[in-house]
C-alpha cells in the first residue's frame, strides 16, 4: 500500500465532485473548508458504513475489497490507467478487470499512422477481438487481401484459416489460442461478442472437447508457429503482443515472418537492461 498516493489521488478526485450532482447538499459549518463531497457523504453514496471511506482516503482499511474500489473509482469518475493506480495504491494489485465495460472497445486513432509505419505484419483488436486497425503487409497474409472483422473467430472458427493459413491448427493454434477467450470472459463475462464466440466454440465438434480441457496459455507473445501466407507461402511468424494502456483489454500484434518449412531459430534471449 502507499498510503500518502492513495490519499493524494482520493482527495484530489474527491473535490471534484460536486454533492449536488448527487441530490444532496453541500456540507457546511465551523471548519467546512473543503470542496466537494464529504467523506460521510461517500460513506451515503456507496451505502457503506459510517467511517469506511475515511479508512480507505487515510490508508487504514487494509486490503479492501476490488468492488468496493470500484465504486469509489466510478463515484469519482476515474478513468482506467487512474483505476490501476488506485488498486495499486490501495494494495491489492492490478485490478481483476476494467472499470467500465466498455473500456478497451476503441484506442486513439493515431494507432493507425502507427501501425502503418511498422514493417512487420501489425495489427490492433479491441478486447473482443475486433480489428481497429492493420496495416498493408497484415492484409497481404489473407486470400485476396481481406482481413477478417473478429481475429478471434477468424482464428477458431474459420475453415480457411483451419485448413490453410494456420498450419497445424489443432495441435499447434488452437490448444494456445482457447485459453486466451477464456482468461478473456473471466475478465469480461458481460461481453457479447465474446460470450457469441464461446457459444459458437462449445458448438463445434472440433473445439468443444478442446475448450472443456482448459489450458493456462493466456498470450501469444514470443511465440513462434507455422503459417502458410498467402503470398509468401509456408512459413513460420514470431508473435510480439503489447497492449495500448488507454484500452485495457486490446492488443497490439506483430507478427515477424520467416518463409520456409524449419523454425527460423531458437527462442531469443530476454532483453533486460545491464547492470548500471
Amino acid at each position: 500500500m502507499n498510503r500518502t498516493a492513495l490519499r493524494a489521488l482520493l482527495r484530489e478526485r474527491r473535490e471534484l465532485i460536486a454533492p449536488e450532482a448527487h441530490g444532496l447538499s453541500r456540507p457546511t459549518g465551523r471548519g467546512r473548508r473543503a470542496r466537494g463531497l464529504s467523506q460521510q457523504q461517500v460513506d451515503e453514496l456507496t451505502c457503506r458504513a459510517v467511517d469506511t471511506y475515511n479508512r480507505l482516503e487515510t490508508g487504514r482499511y487494509l486490503h479492501p475489497p476490488a468492488d468496493y474500489l470500484r465504486q469509489v473509482a466510478r463515484l469519482f469518475g476515474l478513468n482506467e490507467q487512474e483505476w490501476v493506480s488506485l488498486c495499486r495504491y490501495a494494495g491489492i494489485g492490478d485490478p481483476p478487470g476494467p472499470l467500465h465495460p466498455t473500456s478497451g472497445l476503441e484506442v486513439p486513432g493515431v494507432w493507425q499512422e502507427a501501425v502503418d509505419g511498422i514493417r512487420h505484419m501489425a495489427y490492433i483488436t479491441d478486447a473482443s477481438w475486433n480489428l481497429l486497425a492493420h496495416n498493408r503487409r497484415f492484409a497481404e497474409m489473407y486470400p485476396g487481401g481481406r482481413p477478417p472483422a473478429n481475429t478471434m473467430r477468424w482464428m477458431l472458427l474459420d475453415h480457411a484459416a483451419r485448413d490453410t493459413t494456420l498450419v497445424d491448427w489443432r495441435t499447434v493454434w488452437a490448444p494456445l489460442i482457447l485459453p486466451q477467450l477464456r482468461a478473456a470472459i473471466a475478465a469480461r463475462g458481460e461481453d457479447a461478442t465474446l460470450r457469441r464466440i464461446e457459444a459458437e466454440v462449445r458448438a463445434d465438434p472440433d473445439l468443444g472437447p478442446l475448450w472443456e480441457a482448459g489450458g493456462a496459455h493466456i498470450h501469444p507473445d514470443g511465440d513462434e508457429r507455422p503459417l502458410h501466407h498467402a503470398l509468401l507461402g509456408p512459413g513460420h511468424v514470431t508473435i510480439c503482443a503489447a497492449q495500448p494502456l488507454t484500452a485495457p483489454g486490446s492488443r497490439l500484434i506483430i507478427m515477424l515472418f520467416r518463409p520456409g518449412l524449419q523454425k527460423a531459430h531458437p527462442r531469443a534471449p530476454m532483453l533486460r537492461a545491464g547492470t548500471p
